[in-house]
């Protein structure tokens, strides 16, 4: 068989029905094997955003994902993909093309060897393993690698160049699993969490993004349960814990609630820290009388444990699920570890939970929506179990302020590597694995013109995705920053402001535009309907200060 053949072959063996890319000469062998093995072939608009996507996939789906670009510049556009599904610690596999092995050397258009664009080397800083298959009989072993690095342990993006004439190779067909029941790394500081727990008289939970890709739901919500933990969040993990939750006490850090800072202001002995690498998005605004006394934190990872927060830190390494699976359980039979003393406290908290800081719009502005009404107006009226994926930009912290988590694992969001527009292929991805349920994609216009031009993927795909724009004629978070930390702003606003309903339209989605709270409600209710695409473009006060000023600049 044809490397092609056996490739796709094993992709459907591993319940990869959608791959995502846009095809060349040099990985177009591929093409009619994924047709021939009943896979739907997603032409993107761009390969950031074939890569995009097949995070998305991935992610909805729990399974790899897989992204294909051609040679040159086709592997370079995957490049900041990659970077975002490694900073998700998504499980994808980027497959490049290359011109044949057997030219090597010469003098060719789009090179990818050593020779032009050495690809292999390109990868290599942002996935987990990258490689070039110089021959065909060493197909079988890359592969094996490559899907072994990005479906274990530390999951991420792995990358693999193959030549033309690898591709079109003859070989004895194989098949690989997924590497899926590989032993969980269980830490032998358990005992230790669980004495700091017990010892306790006033924790806090944090939870960051790692708590979703552990699939850790319920484990965080049974320790916070059983203890009363009051638990806030990181940016990131906005989705990790219910908001509406009577022991959340929402975000700290940008688009952080008041109930947060002031529950650590109030004296907290110990952080438990689950999936958070504690980055400046998540500790701004963080201040001396904020720190705990002890850390415990869990991670897969280890490189910035103890690196953020100068305190003695117990860390529990692995899998964050299994971890506290064990830990939940052992904790529940010592006699020691019941109700902690800190639930007047909570309670003060918790009833501020709710209130939040009116920002009043200009006199200018006076016919503008609030974006924090059009969040507001957005959850009315979506199902409960809706799953938003927020862009990186001030619309997606008003939401982590404003924008109520009823379900675990229904927002989605990245505080670490914050590609622009990355949510809008995530978003297509997601919708293509789980299409009977509501996808929901929360931009902006700075992030729509980057790879708004994916709504169009989502179009021809028939895919019902409901992207929401909040426009304000700039980049908002450039902007108010600048002019925060400098006085003034330079190179942040348009003057030819976005019009996205006429660029839904001309991509072959419906669009909407909305001025006030009830016609984003109904131009939802429209939307759940509609069996594509739809663009809801909120016009929003361009004035409006975001939630995100506790990020400081310093210039010298």
């Amino acid at each position: 068989m044809r490397v092609t053949q056996v490739l796709a072959a094993n992709f459907k063996k591993w319940g990869v029905d959608h791959i995502f890319g846009i095809p060349g000469k040099p990985i177009s062998p591929i093409m009619l094997d994924f047709d021939a093995e009943g896979i739907e072939f997603v032409l993107t608009r761009h390969e950031s955003g074939a890569g995009f996507a097949a995070s998305g996939y991935a992610m909805m789906n729990r399974t790899l994902g897989v992204a294909v670009g051609t040679s040159g510049p086709g592997g370079t556009n995957l490049l900041t993909a990659a970077g975002q599904a490694k900073a998700y610690h998504v499980p994808l596999l980027i497959l490049t093309g290359q011109p044949s092995a057997e030219d090597s050397g010469k003098a060719m258009g789009q090179d990818s060897s050593l020779f032009g664009t050495d690809l292999v080397k390109m990868f290599e800083p942002v996935t987990l393993f990258s490689a070039r298959v110089e021959r065909a009989d060493l197909v079988q072993r890359y592969v094996q690698h490559a899907i072994e690095k990005a479906c274990s342990g530390i999951k991420g993006p792995a990358h693999l160049c193959i030549p033309f004439d690898i591709l079109t190779a003859s070989i004895e067909p194989f098949s690989i699993p997924l590497p899926t029941h590989i032993p969980k790394l269980i830490s032998p500081n358990l005992d230790d969490a669980i004495e700091l727990i017990g010892n306790a008289r006033k924790p806090v939970l944090l939870l960051g993004k790692g708590v979703m890709a552990a699939n850790a739901y319920e484990e965080v919500r049974t320790l916070a349960e059983s203890f009363r933990l009051p638990v806030i969040l990181s940016p990131g993990g906005k989705g990790a814990f219910p908001t509406s939750h009577p022991l959340c006490l929402g975000n700290f850090g940008l688009g952080g609630t008041e109930a947060a800072r002031q529950y650590l202001k109030s004296g907290v002995d110990l952080m438990i820290v689950v999936g958070s690498k504690l980055s400046d998005m998540t500790l701004s605004g963080f201040t001396p009388e904020m720190m705990p006394q002890q850390v415990i934190h869990f991670d897969c990872d280890a490189t910035f444990v103890g690196k953020a927060l100068p305190v003695k830190t117990c860390l529990v390494l692995g899998d964050a699920k299994e971890n506290l699976q064990r830990m939940n359980a052992r904790l529940k039979k010592g006699a020691g570890f019941i109700e902690l003393e800190h639930t007047a406290a909570q309670a003060a908290a918790a009833a501020t939970a709710g209130e939040v800081e009116e920002t009043p719009l200009s006199d200018a502005e006076a016919g503008v929506l609030s974006a924090v009404d059009a969040v507001r107006a957005l959850r009315d009226a979506l199902p409960s179990d809706a799953i938003v994926f927020g862009d990186d930009g001030s619309h997606t912290f008003y939401a982590l302020q404003h924008f109520a988590v009823e379900q675990a694992g229904t927002f989605v969001f990245d505080d670490v590597f914050g590609a622009m527009g990355h949510a809008i292929g995530y978003a297509i991805g997601a919708k293509a694995a789980a299409p009977d349920r509501t996808v929901v994609c929360l931009t902006g216009d700075g992030c729509i013109m980057m790879h708004g031009t994916e709504v169009s993927t989502a179009a021809n795909h028939r895919l019902p995705v409901i992207f929401v724009v909040l426009n304000n004629g700039r980049l908002d978070m450039v902007d108010k920053g600048m002019s925060y930390n400098t006085g003034r702003s330079v190179g942040a606003i348009y003057t030819a402001p976005l019009d996205a309903v006429m660029f839904a339209q001309s991509l072959g989605a419906a669009g909407h535009r909305c001025f006030d709270a009830d016609q984003v409600r109904t131009a939802v209710t429209v939307a759940l309907r509609h069996n594509g695409p739809t663009v809801i473009e909120i016009m929003v006060d361009p004035l409006e200060i975001p939630p995100i000023l506790t990020r400081l600049l310093t210039l010298d």
